[in-house]
């Protein structure tokens, strides 16, 4: 529960900081990246796709941190499936939380959607 109040405390924030391990170097890899929370779950759309090195890296190794509120908890992250309810949630949280007219319809509908879910939220 304390997991879950977290992420509630903190899902206005307009970034969270995401740490990857490198899948060459192995060195922690940390970027500023938007967001969305909903059930427990942190939920990011990489613009880039597949050839985000951060996208590149939670496919070889899916254990992540995610730091918010000065407050860091690790996660394990995967790339939904296309065309599933939970991509269709994550596109629609994203682009409601962040849009200022109709800017980020075209990033909402192409960027590929990630979850980060944690050990202890259901």
């Amino acid at each position: 529960m304390a997991l879950r109040r977290w992420l509630e405390r903190h899902a206005d924030r307009l970034y969270a900081y995401l740490t990857t391990v490198g899948r060459r170097t192995g060195r922690p890899h940390r970027i500023e990246i938007w967001f969305a929370v909903a059930d427990g779950r942190v939920y990011l759309l990489s613009g880039g796709r597949d050839r985000s090195d951060w996208v590149r890296n939670i496919r070889a190794n899916p254990q992540v941190t995610l730091e918010l509120g000065g407050e860091v908890h690790t996660g394990k992250a995967r790339v939904l499936q296309p065309d599933t309810a939970e991509d269709q949630l994550a596109r629609r949280l994203l682009v409601e939380k962040y849009r200022r007219g109709g800017e980020l319809d075209e990033w909402g509908r192409t960027s590929l959607p990630i979850v980060i879910e944690f050990e202890g939220v259901s």
